[in-house]
């Protein structure tokens, strides 16, 4: 490894529905955030890795920032804590449509910090120039100290100047990943949250944020991998409605999330999806840490 090597962490944060996951996926080139037009889609924190001969950049997706109801959202929002903390670069992402006062105590807690900022505004193609002008320059009264950068992630419009830079900005150091490294989630995870994108695309009003996905078997043979699912619930009712007339919805979700874990994992799957109630589940810390939630 060449002695200028650079290395370091680029954490995504930002407001729910502004388009962090899609940027998150457009910088690392590899569908690793699930993406739906539904707020709160991300409760993870994820790492995405993008490494060539001279700099290795660990990004990283974060849930949106909100004030919690629950203890599910706490762990979310340590989730966005945590990626400010340890930030080589903080990547703030914002759109044509959120004002700029939302969630003042969150952009105060920017301004204190002496790490670098980047300030994207994302989904440019949707305002006019005039108006984009004008956002930009309450933005910059806002974070005086950050550099603003017009993007549309959908359109990977100026995301080859986002990594331009990000690596600019990056400490010298050593890989914090092998070369070939995408991420340091596993292959389950990754099922899970593609079976829980499905849920966000097909059921509506509360039934995306009272489920969890939890993968019980993932068997990997030389032709097919064969996964067992099961979707968590809060009640009874909502058990009825994931599983639809005749299990007509179920049976759906599961054709469309096989579908997708193919094209993911390039191979056969064969899944199965059951629907089990948790009560309180997003209430209980001992089933949040079960469920990958260990920042309580």
């Amino acid at each position: 490894m060449e002695p200028n090597f650079k290395s370091g962490f680029a954490n995504i944060v930002g407001n729910p529905n502004v388009g962090k996951s899609t940027l998150m996926n457009a910088l690392t080139g590899e569908q690793l955030s699930i993406v739906t037009a539904k707020a709160q889609t991300t409760r993870h924190r994820i790492l995405g890795v993008l490494t060539d001969e001279h700099s290795q950049i660990v990004f990283s997706d974060t849930p949106g920032v909100l004030k919690p109801n629950y203890r599910l959202q706490e762990s979310m929002m340590k989730f966005v804590y945590s990626a400010v903390g340890d930030a080589d670069v903080v990547v703030y992402v914002t759109d044509v449509v959120e004002t700029p006062d939302k969630n003042a105590d969150f952009l105060e807690r920017l301004r204190r910090i002496d790490t670098p900022i980047l300030l994207l505004i994302n989904k440019i193609d949707l305002s006019t120039p005039e108006a984009l002008d004008a956002l930009a320059a309450r933005w910059r009264e806002m974070l005086p100290s950050a550099t603003l950068i017009p993007v549309s992630a959908l359109a990977k419009f100026n995301i080859d100047r986002v990594t331009k830079e990000i690596r600019a900005l990056l400490p010298f150091g050593p890989a914090y990943y092998e070369n070939d490294a995408l991420t340091d989630r596993s292959l389950r995870f990754f099922a899970s949250e593609i079976i829980r994108e499905k849920i966000f695309l097909n059921y509506q009003k509360e039934i995306p944020y009272s489920v969890e996905v939890v993968i019980e078997r993932f068997k990997e043979s030389e032709r097919l991998i064969s996964i067992s699912a099961v979707i968590c619930v809060l009640r009874e009712s909502q058990k009825g409605i994931v599983i639809g007339n005749k299990g007509k919805m179920l049976k759906k979700t599961a054709t469309e999330a096989r579908k997708s874990l193919e094209t993911f994992l390039q191979t056969k799957v064969f899944l199965e999806v059951f629907v089990k109630v948790d009560p309180d589940w997003r209430n209980n810390p001992n089933r949040l840490k079960t469920y990958g939630y260990n920042q309580l």
